[in-house]
């Protein structure tokens, strides 16, 4: 499967996290892509201007920062991510998953009409562009384990773990 197209990019920005750098980018609509330096799937030098002042990214930046403070934040900035449409319907439904939770690509799959699509749904995980911001790391295999992360399993033990200590708080 290749990856879509991205759209016309207006901006983009690098930042430093906990787990390492960062890239973002946005359109004129919204955040198009967040991923750490190295992911898989991410889409290589970017045909964008620097500018970490543009509305969406410094949104998202704000959102990042209070997200390191307390893994309970839902991330609010507008997003204008490019999927094909059953990879907009996954990354829509992983919006709703709430920090400090989890569910899996089966029951993710199930409950967006599809229950033996779960490969499908995984396929679509992997290729979100929003990492954190659609919080594709709160799904795991059907057993619990903490199955593929574009951003490596570290990054995705290390994410869930923020969240579980900020629910539990």
């Amino acid at each position: 499967m290749t990856a879509p197209r991205l759209p016309a990019l207006v901006a983009q920005a690098r930042a430093e996290t906990p787990l390492g750098p960062i890239v973002l980018a946005a359109t004129s609509h919204g955040l198009a892509g967040l991923w750490f330096d190295g992911q898989a799937h991410h889409p290589g030098p970017l045909a964008a201007p620097e500018d970490a002042t543009q509305p969406f990214i410094a949104q998202a930046l704000a959102e990042l920062g209070a997200y390191w403070r307390d893994g309970r934040t839902r991330f609010r900035t507008p997003i204008d991510a490019h999927g094909t449409p059953f990879q907009q319907r996954v990354w829509h439904a992983l919006r709703g998953i709430a920090p400090g939770r989890t569910t899996t690509y089966g029951t993710l799959a199930a409950a967006l009409g599809h229950p033996s699509a779960a490969r499908a749904v995984a396929a679509a995980v992997g290729r979100n562009p929003l990492a954190i911001v659609v919080p594709c790391h709160r799904v795991v295999g059907r057993d619990g384990a903490l199955t593929g992360y574009a951003g490596g399993l570290g990054r995705k033990r290390t994410l869930l773990a923020l969240e579980a200590a900020a629910e539990a708080a």
